[in-house]
């Protein structure tokens, strides 16, 4: 329903889109993904008229209405379902039930929804906006990261929710398996350039990846085909028999599109430091109880023990202590009952949202990372700040002028620059990019110390943890065991959802039985054998020619000048021979001319057929 051709985008010099087109059909959900600043929040604003481009053509149904969350905060009734309800058309005012419905699934209380919306915290008055956009059921839903703020729960709801969405949706979001399992199609920003595919994520980013070994197997092989191509034409121009091979090869090298090497792209590739920590027992905690102003307990009474090099996930509702707990156990907050303790060789690193307040508006990114830890260099500085992509003059970029996102990173930069034995992480992936997240995922999972983390990203609570801190049911509890065996125990009930974050993704295409890429590398390879088998004897005899057309041109040369010796001497005889010997010279060249145009179509033709072979091959490997 919405078609883009040929779009054209830059921002003070940096070119954002160049020539990107795609296409959104009825009813598809799509899931837009590419790196931070590669502009997918721009593609949302210039689909719904906020954001002009350059040139190129966005073509929108009339009467089409486009529904989008705002970030901005701006309420206007006393209490929170009045101010749902004004998402609803003018035909359906008085469908409250509607709005209590999405808005019980996003977290809100009966209760809850006659207080009102100044009461809430940021993350809670973002469900409002997302709730009154939900209720308006517009033909095309834009989603940019829905799943911020909210806790498993209503990511699950809202997950269910998206799947059975009647219209089109374009949805942005950093957590991958929830994108999986709601979208049916993946639109990826890559290169200044958009590609849409069927299918999951996983899906689209080997595609990318096979598309990118491909492109770059055949600039090389362009280039060394050119570079022959060259040779040929530098040896040959000035024979006579071989002018039209010269002069075909001299068209074909004019015709021949010069491939550009690829751009590295840079991406986040960090790791947090370890600090060396030689004991079993980390830290202890024994009847642990707090509470705000003295209402009811957030924790209360709870036992934590953990192990060095455990891996504990903290789960739960939203506004149920999670952040809180954490605090408590980086030290921030201090329990009103009970006792904390830590083994005196525990170096802690606590990474929280918030903390970005903490941040010198006047001082640069490097500068932060610097003073983080006594034996930070500037070179070690530079590298982080590389690492957490403020590369080259990015990283004198003052931090008042940054993003909430970007500032993130600088807070990470800061962990990254320090020796740690305990990493306590209050949702970590917040503001990154799903290749940041991956990076995360894989920096948490190679950490020498222990973990402690806060996250609603279930596939990092499968990936990771190896014992959970429950908030259920107004009640905490240590959980012994993976996230897998917690769902199958306790679950969040709702079996069909269970069934979803147990790994089963409904989105990913049922196939047959795939090769592996073991086996297609294997067949590849043996292709490109039979190739080189096939063509070596050309090639050795293409060069026996060429020596004999050589050895033979030499001989000629000398016989043309004892030609002219005879003929000075007047020896007939003499000369004669030499006739003789040169006729029988010039037979040898046009001979092996001969033989050598027929070896090179020879070689051409068999090139040509097993590059059909191995370019089918690729092929292949992308189904």
């Amino acid at each position: 329903m919405i078609s883009i051709e040929n779009l054209t985008k830059g921002f003070g010099g940096r070119l954002i889109f160049d020539g990107a087109s795609f296409r959104l059909n009825s009813r598809e959900r799509v899931g837009l993904v590419g790196r931070n600043g590669h502009g997918k929040t721009t593609l949302f604003r210039m689909i719904i008229g906020e954001e002009s481009y350059d040139t190129g053509v966005i073509t929108i149904p009339g009467n089409y209405r486009i529904g989008c969350v705002r970030q901005r905060l701006a309420f206007t009734e006393d209490t929170v379902l009045k101010e749902g309800v004004k998402g609803l058309s003018e035909s359906e005012k008085d469908c409250y039930w509607k709005v209590e419905k999405i808005l019980a699934g996003l977290g809100f209380s009966e209760s809850d929804m006659q207080r009102h919306p100044d009461e809430f915290s940021g993350g809670f008055q973002v469900r409002i906006n997302l709730s009154k956009v939900l209720v308006s059921e517009p033909d095309l839903l834009l989603l940019d990261e829905p799943t911020n703020y909210l806790d498993i729960t209503s990511i699950r709801w809202i997950q269910r929710f998206l799947v059975n969405w009647p219209h089109e949706l374009i949805l942005v979001t950093h957590n991958r398996s929830f994108m999986d399992n709601v979208v049916t199609h993946i639109l990826g920003i890559h290169r200044k350039k958009m590609r849409k595919i069927t299918g999951n994520t996983e899906k689209y980013y080997m595609q990318i990846a096979q598309d990118e070994e491909i492109y770059e197997k055949t600039r090389l092989n362009d280039e060394r085909r050119q570079k022959e191509i060259k040779q040929f034409i530098s040896r040959f121009r000035a024979k006579a028999r071989l002018a039209n091979m010269v002069q075909s090869r001299i068209k074909t090298l004019e015709k021949t599109e010069k491939k550009k090497k690829l751009e590295t792209i840079n991406a986040l590739d960090f790791s947090f430091r370890s600090s060396p920590f030689r004991g079993k027992h980390v830290l202890n905690a024994r009847n642990i109880t707090f509470s705000y102003d003295q209402k009811k307990p957030l924790v209360q009474g709870l036992d934590i023990f953990l192990e060095a090099g455990d891996r504990v996930g903290i789960i739960g509702k939203n506004g149920k202590g999670k952040t809180t707990l954490l605090k408590l156990l980086a030290g921030t907050l201090e329990p009103q009952a009970g006792q904390i303790s830590y083994n005196p060789a525990v170096k802690k690193g606590f990474f929280e949202q918030t903390n970005i307040s903490s941040l010198v508006d006047t001082r640069t990114v490097e500068e932060e990372i610097l003073y983080s830890h006594a034996d930070a260099n500037r070179q070690s500085a530079r590298n982080i700040c590389g690492a957490m992509m403020f590369e080259g003059d990015k990283a004198l970029k003052k931090i008042s002028v940054l993003s909430g996102g970007e500032k993130s990173r600088v807070m990470l930069g800061k962990l990254l620059v320090t020796p740690l034995s305990l990493l306590l992480l209050d949702e970590p992936t917040n503001h990154l990019d799903m290749d940041a997240c991956d990076a995360m995922l894989a920096a948490i999972d190679s950490f020498d110390g222990t973990v402690v983390i806060v996250t609603h990203d279930e596939m990092f609570l499968h990936a990771l943890a190896n014992r959970l801190i429950v908030f259920k049911n107004d009640q905490t509890f240590m959980f012994e065991g993976s996230y897998q065996q917690f769902l199958e125990k306790w679950g969040w009930e709702d079996k069909e959802m269970q069934e979803r974050s147990s790994g089963k993704n409904i989105c990913r295409e049922k196939s047959g039985a795939k090769l592996t890429k073991k086996e297609l590398r294997r067949r590849r390879s043996e292709i490109i054998a039979r190739r080189s088998k096939a063509i070596k004897p050309i090639e050795q005899n293409i060069a026996r020619a060429e020596g004999d057309i050589e050895l033979n041109e030499k001989k000629l040369n000398d016989l043309n000048t004892a030609i002219l010796e005879a003929s000075g001497a007047e020896n007939g005889k003499k000369i004669a021979e030499i006739s003789r010997s040169i006729h029988h010279c010039q037979s040898v060249i046009n001979h092996c001319f001969d033989e050598l145009e027929n070896l090179y179509k020879e070689k051409e033709e068999l090139e040509l057929e097993y590059k059909k072979k191995l370019d089918q091959k690729m092929v292949n490997e992308l189904k």
